[in-house]
């Protein structure tokens, strides 16, 4: 196999310290780096402080625009061999222009999560009402983002719940879908040995891009119901909120009487968890896996969240810590862990086996790369499979490209 050229189309500059999103884009590099591979990311958005600088690790950066005729002199400049769109929404916005200019190159998207699942979910929050699977069926956004999975050659699906929803639910060929969890270090017992042990840590912590609306509606949850409970049985113990883009609406939630702490922006999240006691997420919406959950587990603190906090991430083994929807309980348990050693070790423990099971980057990357290679070989036959998604292609690149033709004449005028 002659050496890939890999342009990942990023809907936003890669910053690993201030989202999950962020720290899976850096892991897909990495493994396309390793491979020898020429990689270069490209976007429309402006990079920002917290952006990582990618050319410190062999990456080509460049900055493109949409609906631009210079995007198809850049894709025919570069010639990609394979091509990751960032999200659906980049496959929506530049995928047409990449089938068009460069038919033979692999086309890969990578969810993030389904965002889909995440509206639609936050929807039903507001309304009061339970989500159903069969909501997803009416809205716009299942239909594009499922149109979007179609057209590509391959999607990368982060959680087993998500996986079993396209496969079983929406009837998706498992050959254009691939589980790809994050891809973590092994923890080794010469990690857990150097971890603070239960005396030497405090307090709790939440850490979350506040961009990310399920972050900042369990940050509400905290303050409005959660920590009340918590704070009269451990009068010492604080509750510290971390994150990237902390709102007006955050920030005025900080009261230190309260022990309530709104700490904002942590460059390194390491530093945090692995002295922090207990990591706490009640989460009421959202999607995919948790970066903030593996990251409490990378660092040896464990956790209270939700089913959905947890979902899709841990098989059959015990979570580390508790999983309950009761706010009630959530509280206790959160008590329960925080002064029960015997039970905070055991709960580490299952941490650590979540982790070197279902996350292991040594055993998950080479399968992901073997993939890519067995499709890129018998790239013909997998389109032609592939009809109903050659269907959307040919109807996509027919709307979509006039839609863009007429907003560049419309900009030139």
């Amino acid at each position: 196999m002659s050496k890939n050229t890999v342009l990942i189309l990023g809907a936003v500059w890669v910053a690993p310290n201030s989202s999950a999103a962020g720290s899976r884009m850096l892991q897909l590099i990495q493994q396309f780096l390793q491979q020898q591979w020429e990689v270069i990311f490209a976007t429309t958005a402006t990079k920002g402080e917290k952006a990582m600088d990618l050319k410190s690790i062999g990456v080509t950066e460049a900055t493109i625009a949409l609906n631009q005729p210079s995007f198809d002199v850049f894709l025919k400049k570069v010639n990609p061999t394979i091509v990751l769109f960032d999200r659906f929404m980049i496959e929506e916005q530049f995928g047409w222009r990449v089938a068009e200019n460069c038919p033979n190159a692999l086309r890969i998207l990578d969810t993030e999560d389904l965002h889909c699942l995440r509206k639609v979910r936050h929807k039903a929050l507001k309304e009061k009402r339970i989500f159903s699977k069969n909501d997803l069926l009416g809205e716009a956004i299942t239909k594009r983002e499922i149109a979007a999975i179609l057209r590509c050659d391959l999607s990368l699906i982060i959680s087993t719940f998500e996986m079993d929803l396209l496969q079983n639910f929406f009837k998706i060929d498992y050959k254009l879908l691939y589980h790809l969890p994050f891809l973590l270090s092994q923890i080794e017992q010469t990690h857990v040995s150097r971890w603070k042990c239960f005396d030497e840590r405090k307090h709790f912590t939440m850490i979350g891009n506040f961009l990310h609306a399920p972050n900042v509606d369990a940050v509400l949850v905290l303050k409005n119901t959660i920590w009340k409970q918590v704070r009269k049985q451990l009068p010492a113990a604080e509750l510290h909120i971390y994150g990237a883009y902390p709102t007006q609406q955050i920030l005025e939630m900080h009261n230190e009487k309260q022990g309530f702490i709104v700490k904002g922006y942590v460059s390194s999240p390491e530093d945090v968890v692995r002295n922090t006691k207990i990591v706490l997420a009640p989460l009421r919406f959202g999607a995919g896996i948790k970066g903030k959950l593996t990251e409490a587990m990378v660092f040896g603190a464990p956790s209270v969240t939700t089913s959905i906090g947890a979902e899709g991430m841990h098989g059959q083994l015990p979570w580390n810590g508790f999983v309950t929807d009761d706010f009630e309980d959530f509280a206790q348990k959160a008590v329960a862990l925080y002064t029960d050693e015997k039970l905070w070790k055991t709960a580490q423990e299952n941490g650590v086996t979540i982790l070197n099971t279902h996350y292991n980057k040594d055993k998950y990357g080479p399968l992901l790369i073997a993939k890519i290679i067995e499709i890129q070989e018998k790239i013909t036959e997998h389109r032609l499979a592939n009809f109903l998604g050659s269907m959307l292609q040919h109807q996509t690149l027919q709307s979509t490209k006039y839609m863009s033709k007429w907003i560049e004449a419309k900009n030139k005028a």
